[in-house]
């Protein structure tokens, strides 16, 4: 089985005017996420969305604006994607989706052998997660049009390092 991990497009991420904006490009990969999303569906394949989800005193406000704070607008999933019901929905409060949460157990009931990933920040959850996949020996597929930074330079920059340094493949 595969999976899609659809991280962190949520209303603080996407929409304009959100806590951390990823600006225009966000917007502009929502299509294409769709499209994934919709596919996996078709194919009856595990839709992960992993969410951001922090307290309002969270350690990482330190560093970053406060954005998702759990229970909040901007720390839904954008309405523009479609959220089945056996879609798995996972919180998280670090940049990996693995950190703290049970997503690796999901993977493995699942016996998923093959990981997609969509999302943002290119180069903060996103390649975060990846790193976390392939040092549990997942084969990931980042797609290019799926992933998007609020930092050109840090997005490829990232897009360069999952490929030579996690062996991800980038499509």
């Amino acid at each position: 089985m595969k999976a899609l991990l659809v991280i962190d497009m949520l209303n603080d991420f996407v929409e304009r005017g959100g806590a951390l904006d990823c600006g225009d490009r966000a917007r502009e990969i929502v299509p294409f996420i769709r499209r994934q999303i919709e596919e996996f569906h078709r194919e009856k394949q595990l839709v992960v969305f992993v969410c951001d989800s922090h307290r309002p005193d969270d350690p990482e406000f330190q560093l970053f604006p406060r954005h998702s704070i759990k229970g909040t607008e901007g720390a839904r999933i954008i309405p523009a994607l479609p959220v089945g019901e056996k879609d798995m929905v996972i919180e998280k409060t670090r940049y990996s989706a693995f950190y703290s949460t049970d997503l690796d157990k999901t993977l493995r009931k699942h016996r998923v052998d093959v990981v997609h990933v969509v999302g943002v920040c290119t180069s903060i959850c996103v390649m975060d997660s990846v790193g976390d996949l392939r040092d549990r020996d997942y084969p990931v597929i980042v797609f290019r049009d799926g992933v998007a930074d609020f930092d050109e330079e840090a997005h490829r920059f990232s897009l360069r390092r999952m490929e030579k340094i996690y062996g991800a493949k980038i499509v």
